[in-house]
């Protein structure tokens, strides 16, 4: 591609209202720009980064063994309304109406489209197994829309489903899937992890994230250098190997004034943070009644929302307001503890905290908390004891390989086994060996692979701009001729390593617009392009080139003679 026929927008300021450097580079580039909150017009170089990506995801979804379709963007309230989802999805489902009144959705997500297709053409056990699979725009109308493509309304997604018999055989197409995530995402050239995962709103058994590595991620993600074991941290389990000591002191009140958070009741009374107890106040409904519980967490321990939800009864628990911890506690919040509370107040106690003995906590009375407190003697044990926080550094990993470790991570992956989810709901039914119809088993799939770009650009980049892997990269190679409308032996040289680049297979851009080298230097960096050729007048005088790698500070020159195989090895490393 010659530069001069080409659409370079490049600009020098990011936009106000980005936040992350992947948005900020994505606009200054010129690989985006924006139309209105959370969409974006993917301009030319943009677009040849994207479909790389896309080229790469589709070429191994095909040698798994996938099939691609292609399913309309636009889907009838009717399947919606078969599996329940229409009224629960949330308001990030788009809906529309026709000119008839009819009432449609862009869709979020297949999973109704799919399973309706499948019990269609579907009908025997031979057909099976089968895996589905497309790369199409989906919308979700985000609150927020925020952080340019990584929270965009309208994004590209590779989305695929499987169907099966049994589900030994949905496990094997799982496992598939979990190999094809971790062939693209190497061969994308991306530091990522996968880790396993809460199912959330799509349902299901067992589910993995893949997450590309990176400081600004909103994942936090723990895993086990020692082992393979690795989780998102909403689901990975803090293990207590603790037990309870026989009570050493006798409870008693302590004058806390001004102190409400578990750092500073520590610091006053001289003792490790790890000694207090802290309560978080909750109501639950049940019934149609509300029900107050307090959820007691070591006071360094941040209370894990996930987990609790999965407990049973507490799959809709809210934060109890101010109000209603006084009705309940006649107390302020910052003093609040499980010690002589009624019976109608539930106590759920982490792990961590029922194994704990002589603790600190509020003594429901303002300005005071309570040393010394053991369950059993100064309260009862507690009504139900579970994992209800979030790991930390240096616990133990729950395959006892070793201690976890903390890391952030961008998701860009999910697979699930969705069982029979869909299938129940839609009727995907098949005839058995016997004749006998028997609701199929599914997998579902996703890669947002627009997502994927910006993913790449926060883990690569420096103070210049992007940092592409080779891979999806929007050219590979660059060639820089200063004055080349001055000098027609620069002109000829750069015209002629282009072309013998082009025979080779090279995705090379060749900027003839006869910009100044900082020019051309600074954008080529700032757009990410891995390997820059500079051709002029002084290294031809000597028979050589320069040529830099974008990944390294200094250049190196080349014999002319040897620049293209030189450059293709550079490429193969």
């Amino acid at each position: 591609m010659r530069a001069s026929q080409f659409f370079i927008a490049t600009q020098k300021e990011a936009p106000a209202d980005a936040e992350l450097i992947s948005h900020k580079l994505m606009v200054r580039a010129g690989l985006i720009k924006k139309l209105g909150s959370g969409l974006y017009n993917w301009m030319p170089l943009g677009l040849r980064v994207l479909r790389k990506v896309e080229n790469i995801v589709r070429d191994e979804m095909n040698k798994a063994g996938a099939l691609e379709l292609l399913m309309p963007a636009v889907q009838p309230k009717e399947l919606w309304e078969e599996t329940g989802r229409w009224a629960v999805f949330g308001p990030q489902m788009l809906k529309i109406q026709d000119r008839h009144e009819r009432d449609f959705c862009f869709g979020p997500t297949h999973e109704e489209v799919i399973t309706d297709i499948a019990r269609k053409e579907i009908n025997s056990y031979k057909q099976l197994p089968l895996n589905f699979y497309q790369i199409q725009t989906k919308f979700r109308d985000e609150i927020r829309p925020r952080f340019g493509v990584m929270r965009a309304r309208e994004f590209l997604m590779k989305d695929a489903y499987s169907f099966h018999t049994n589900y030994e055989c949905l496990e094997k197409t799982y496992n598939d899937m979990h190999q094809a995530y971790s062939n693209i995402f190497t061969r994308l050239g991306l530091k990522f992890r996968a880790v396993k995962a809460d199912s959330g709103a799509i349902g299901g058994d067992g589910s993995q994230e893949f997450h590309v590595l990176a400081d600004s991620g909103e994942d936090a993600l723990a895993y086990c250098e020692q082992s393979d074991y690795a989780a998102n941290v909403e689901l990975a389990e803090a293990v207590t190997k603790a037990t309870r000591q026989a009570p050493a002191e006798t409870m008693r009140e302590v004058d806390t004034p001004k102190q409400t958070a578990c750092e500073d009741v520590a610091k006053l009374l001289g003792v490790g943070i790890e000694r207090t107890v802290k309560a978080v106040a909750l109501m639950v409904k049940s019934d149609a009644k509300e029900n107050f519980y307090l959820a007691l967490l070591r006071g360094d321990h941040m209370l894990n929302e996930v987990k609790l939800t999965k407990l049973s009864g507490l799959a809709d628990f809210r934060l109890a307001t101010e109000e209603e911890i006084r009705a309940n506690l006649n107390c302020p919040p910052g003093f609040i503890g499980p010690v002589n509370v009624g019976a109608h107040v539930h106590i759920i106690a982490d792990t961590t905290v029922a194994a704990m003995s002589d603790f600190i906590c509020g003594a429901n009375k303002p300005k005071f908390h309570l040393a010394g407190v053991n369950f059993a003697r100064d309260l009862p044990e507690p009504s139900v004891v579970a994992d209800i926080r979030n790991v930390v550094d240096g616990d133990i990993s729950p395959d006892g390989k070793g201690k976890l470790s903390l890391c952030r991570g961008i998701e860009v992956g999910h697979i699930f086994q969705l069982r029979t989810k869909y299938a129940k709901a839609m009727n995907a039914t098949y005839l058995d060996e016997n004749g006998q119809s028997q609701i199929m088993e599914m997998g579902c799939y996703g890669i947002g692979v627009s997502r994927i770009v910006g993913a790449a650009i926060e883990q690569g980049n420096d103070d210049k701009g992007i940092i592409f892997p080779l891979s999806m990269a929007p050219f590979e190679v660059v060639i820089c001729p200063i004055g080349m409308d001055k000098s027609e032996q620069v002109k000829t040289v750069a015209q002629q390593l282009y072309a013998d680049l082009k025979a080779a297979g090279v995705d090379v851009l060749l900027d003839d617009r006869n910009e100044r080298p900082g020019v051309m230097f600074a954008e080529s960096d700032l757009m990410g392009i891995p390997h820059r050729i500079v051709i002029g007048d002084r290294g031809l005088a000597e028979g050589k080139v320069e040529y830099k790698s974008r990944k390294s500070a200094e250049a190196q020159t080349v014999a002319v003679a040897d620049v293209l195989s030189f450059v293709q090895q550079a490429l193969k490393a």
